[in-house]
């Protein structure tokens, strides 16, 4: 249930008037009063001769008309209270009931207070009613608002509960404004699939992932096909922007502008500068070439190296401080840069996942002074490379960053949960769920690649692989003999043994990695964190770093940077850790 509040400098006739009207677009049906101040306010029923209107309207107004020029200039209190799709349609006495406890909960007129404002409760459609009311007590005395949104907010959720209503999550007022009734119509009579303000939003979103500096984050917008409005001081300084769908306009004609702030709170010119403060490198050639060397193309590269961004950040939240406020902003970067870039057999779930995790990406926490530019790296580099995967990687690059993503959105759920951040919680949650589904499709082919190679395996090869995995993840041996949940995972162990890794070593520090509980499947996010640990292919039969050393990147509790082992000759991840102390 949501109560949308307003206020209003008019007199009561023309919210009257249009709540007893047609509506905009016909809507209004059976348009009548369900309560009202005292029980027995005229009712002027549907679509109503003006002198009707007028004599409901002048009797919400008397208490106003009597302070003269005393009246405040909010004179109007206008809550409309919605149920969400799929509730149960509630009776004229159940509207009724509710309307008396928002108007009571908001202050408009407490419980048993007969000198209140005065107000109306008008339905004209199922799922919502209408009230309306004058800002002026019938003793004369101002209404004494006080958060009456929020507090009236506070009602519908008890009243969810009492009702059997799909119960919402209480906000904390760092949500993205939703799209306006009107802006809803407008894109269903033009033929659009969604309101402009939520194309726009998630154009700008992109934009900015990964960006390097104003001029690049405004020279993406007019690439994405927006329409562009720079504001600036009479001194030149530029204070904001303003952003418009081509061929989105009003009466007059003019484009429809959004000033980055109605968009969402950190779309803001000012909040873009800060993510720009920390602006990552403006080229990675060196990835490039790297990724040449070894036979990948520079997408698959760039989302082998967010992954281990992503791994870094999953320690940073599992740390439980504020800091890591800022890391989720970075992640929805990178999850804004994978939905515009990513294969289309991913693309559309990666979108939801980016268009949900954007509510997680803002709270009332603050980080002072958090390093996110290896997630803004990342994102800059995925964006930058496109999406021309390469044959050999294109599943399989995409898995290994998504599998880590998962983790992260459940990371960044238990985060918020622990703050009593509900809608951000349920918003991560939500872009797990995406998350998983993106990464079943991504995974599906390297996967049965790997598990074919796998059972190709010389028996005595396979078997010792198999009683490693046992022993490391502490599960009984198979007695049947017919279950086989570990072939990709032992093709994966044999390939780095090749590679000249101590497969027991890299196994054993793939599962003292955190968040391993978390994950629906252990056997997927350790192929994938063993890949990238030894540097091997996504794919079996790609190439891979066999010669030129191991590229280890793995999270450090208590440090986000990355360490990293190129040059030396191939080794155990045993032998790595002494050095990796020392350092």
């Amino acid at each position: 249930m949501i109560p949308k509040i307003r206020n209003g400098t008019d007199r009561a006739f023309p919210l009257i008037d249009y709540l007893f009207g047609p509506g905009k677009h016909e809507e209004h049906t059976d348009q009548h009063i369900v309560a009202s101040w005292n029980g027995f306010a005229p009712d002027p029923g549907p679509n109503p001769e003006r002198h009707r209107v007028a004599k409901l309207a002048n009797q919400l107004d008397q208490p106003v008309k009597a302070l003269g020029k005393q009246a405040p200039a909010n004179k109007i209190w206008h809550c409309s209270v919605r149920t969400a799709p799929g509730d149960r349609h509630l009776d004229d006495a159940e509207w009724a009931t509710i309307a008396r406890r928002i108007v009571h909960a908001a202050g408009i007129a407490p419980e048993g207070d007969t000198t209140a404002c005065r107000w109306v409760a008008v339905r004209h459609a199922d799922d919502h009613i209408h009230i309306a009311a004058t800002l002026v007590r019938q003793d004369g005395r101002l209404a004494g608002l006080s958060f009456d949104r929020r507090k009236a907010q506070a009602e519908a959720r008890l009243i969810e509960k009492e009702y059997g209503l799909r119960q919402l999550n209480p906000g904390d007022g760092t949500a993205a404004k939703n799209p306006t009734s009107q802006e809803h119509f407008k894109a269903e009579r033009t033929g659009r699939t969604e309101p402009p303000r939520e194309t726009l939003r998630e154009a700008v979103r992109q934009a900015v992932a990964g960006a390097a500096s104003e001029e690049e984050f405004f020279t993406r917008l007019r690439e994405a096909g927006l329409r562009v409005k720079l504001r600036h001081l009479p001194s030149g300084d530029l204070i904001g922007y303003n952003v418009a769908l081509p061929g989105d306009r009003n009466r007059a004609g003019e484009p429809i502008w959004f000033p980055g702030s109605k968009l969402a709170p950190d779309l803001s010119l000012p909040q873009i500068r800060r993510r720009l403060d920390g602006a990552p490198a403006a080229g990675t050639p060196e990835a490039d070439d790297r990724a040449a060397r070894t036979g990948r193309s520079a997408p698959a590269r760039r989302r082998r190296d967010a992954s281990g961004a992503a791994e870094r950040a999953v320690v940073v939240l599992d740390r439980d401080d504020d800091e890591a406020a800022a890391h989720l902003v970075g992640t929805g970067e990178l999850l804004d840069a994978l939905a515009q870039t990513s294969p289309a057999a991913t693309r559309a779930e990666l979108r939801d996942a980016a268009r949900s995790f954007e509510r997680a990406t803002r709270s009332h926490v603050r980080a002072e002074s958090a390093d996110i530019r290896a997630l803004r790296s990342a994102a800059r580099g995925i964006v930058h490379a496109g999406g021309a995967l390469g044959r050999g990687e294109d599943g399989g690059a995409t898995a290994m960053v998504l599998s880590t993503l998962v983790l992260l959105a459940l990371a960044a759920a238990r985060w918020h949960s622990a703050r009593g951040h509900a809608q951000q919680a349920a918003a991560s949650r939500q872009a797990a769920d995406h998350l998983r589904v993106a990464y079943q499709q991504a995974a599906a082919t390297p996967m049965k690649a790997m598990r074919e190679a796998g059972r190709e395996l010389p028996e005595p090869e396979r078997r010792r692989h198999e009683a490693a995995i046992r022993a490391v993840l502490g599960e009984p041996e198979s007695r049947t003999g017919t279950s086989r949940p570990h072939d990709a995972l032992a093709a994966t162990l044999a390939e780095a043994e090749k590679a000249g890794h101590d497969p027991k070593s890299l196994l054993e520090d793939a599962t003292s990695w955190r968040e391993l509980d978390t994950a629906r499947d252990t056997t997927d996010v350790l192929v994938w964190r063993i890949r990238r640990i030894a540097d091997l292919s996504t794919s079996p039969g790609q190439p891979g770093n066999v010669k030129t050393g191991v590229a280890r990147t793995k999270p450090t509790p208590g440090r986000t940077g990355t360490r990293t082992e190129s040059s030396a000759p191939a080794r155990s991840a045993t032998e790595l850790r002494p050095q990796v102390a020392r350092r």
